[in-house]
């Protein structure tokens, strides 16, 4: 009886050290669990890149209208806030011009940098005002 414990112990030690260095990584999911926005609505979305998606991907609007979000940490103030307002870039669909957060009116890019105390994006009229 303590051999097939043994045995059982055993087979469970080595199937959680298969799992963990043979599993996906934190910088895996990270990267593949990802913020979209619907554009047809609006609304920010997860979503599980895949082997295969294409952009834009399904939405939970039912067409093909999720697009990659930008993550805006700034305040209307140029204060740096905890939780990020979800972005969709103008680029990102192949419209022209700069693209301003709907909560702070800042200027979002893609890639969007992360935020620096004291050094927020332009507003739209700063912006507007150095072209």
């Amino acid at each position: 009886m303590a051999a097939i414990a043994l045995v059982v112990i055993a087979l469970v030690i080595a199937f959680f050290s298969y799992r963990s260095t043979m599993g996906g990584s934190d910088a895996a999911s990270i990267s593949a669990d990802r913020m979209f926005i619907d554009a047809a609505t609006g609304k920010p979305f997860e979503h599980v890149i895949r082997i295969g998606d294409v952009i834009p991907v399904k939405a939970p609007s039912g067409g093909n209208t999720g697009y990659p979000a930008e993550q805006c940490f700034w305040t209307a103030d140029g204060k740096i806030k905890k939780t990020p307002t979800a972005v969709l870039v103008n680029a990102r669909m192949g419209k022209p011009g700069p693209t301003f957060c709907p909560d702070c009116g800042r200027l979002v890019t893609p890639h969007n940098p992360p935020p620096v105390e004291g050094h927020p994006p332009p507003t739209k009229e700063e912006y507007e005002k150095r072209q």
